[in-house]
């Protein structure tokens, strides 16, 4: 016991050393590119104490503080765990809400939590007595951490499949609007100014973030065939393209919205019936595992019992 509060305690001490060089003035000197800045910029540089920082955290005054660790922490991870191009893609496809920094950030703080919650567990099975080797708990900790790390990228998977299924469930009903705005003469450009002013959701915000694309310069189709660039939906990519051939060749674009909508529909109604194929299947498993066995047991029972009183 001794020892190992002894081994906490030097641990402890080795990491507010750690800390305590790492933050004095000749570990932290200023790179090139900082001290060219104030020769290459036009106006004046601002005083630090007037300018406001955005936080990346729920707490402002605890990452103010430790924002120097917690950069030095991201830049780590950003070397150990590598991805950079696939963790953009991802969130590029959550939406313009989540930055890479946020993102490392948050990540830095689940690792923490876990983190915290391996030390919690080690505390309270040394409070009730129980000796674990030292090297155990530090694998533990090492584990948790790296989980807590891992989990928040996994998190982040699941978030951008939650919001292409949103998308791909209110895609018919925009197609169907703008279809229907097409139709009553607007322009291409103009249906989709009037559907996103008038509906809300994730794929409103999608095209009107093509809509701001297509402002600033770039064509319409260009701009569409970013969202489907964005994502991994295969109606979205036909969609665009119907668009695009029907612009370039002066089809019917309102038949082709309504085409569009009429397959997304279709292909809705067939995962409903493969889920609802896997959901009976998952049925039988507490019928054939439970109620089966109980419903034998009470039929057999009393025939059983008799025979152990013919017997007695």
């Amino acid at each position: 016991m001794t020892s190992l509060v002894g081994t906490g305690l030097g641990v402890i001490a080795g990491g507010g050393l750690w800390l305590a060089v790492a933050g004095m003035p000749f570990a932290r000197r200023p790179t090139l590119e900082a001290r060219l800045a104030p020769y290459l910029r036009d106006a004046p540089r601002p005083s630090r104490l007037l300018t406001t920082q955005d936080t990346l955290t729920p707490f402002p005054t605890l990452e103010r503080l430790l924002r120097p660790v917690l950069g030095d922490l991201m830049r780590a991870l950003d070397r150990w765990l590598g991805g950079i191009g696939g963790v953009r893609r991802r969130l590029d496809q959550l939406g313009p809400e989540l930055t890479l920094e946020q993102f490392r950030a948050e990540q830095v703080l689940w690792g923490g939590c876990g983190l915290a919650t391996a030390l919690g567990l080690a505390v309270l099975s040394l409070a009730g007595g129980t000796r674990t080797h030292p090297l155990l708990l530090v694998l533990a900790a090492g584990l948790f951490t790296i989980g807590g790390v891992l989990a928040r990228d996994r998190y982040l998977t699941k978030q951008v499949t939650q919001r292409e299924e949103r998308m791909l469930a209110e895609f018919p009903t925009i197609a169907e609007l703008l279809a229907l705005a097409v139709t009553a003469g607007e322009g291409p450009v103009g249906a989709l100014e009037r559907v996103t002013r008038i509906s809300s959701g994730e794929l409103t915000k999608e095209l009107g973030r093509a809509l701001a694309e297509a402002r600033a310069g770039a064509s319409l189709i260009a701009a569409l065939e970013g969202i489907a660039r964005r994502t991994s939906l295969a109606p979205l990519a036909r969609f665009v393209d119907g668009v695009a051939v029907a612009v370039e060749r002066g089809t019917p674009l309102a038949e082709v919205m309504r085409a569009q909508a009429v397959d997304v529909r279709e292909a809705g109604k067939r995962r409903l019936l493969e889920s609802a194929g896997r959901r009976e299947i998952a049925m039988m498993v507490p019928v054939v595992f439970l109620v089966l066995p109980v419903t034998v047991i009470f039929a057999l029972f009393p025939g059983f019992y008799g025979l152990q009183l013919v017997a007695g």
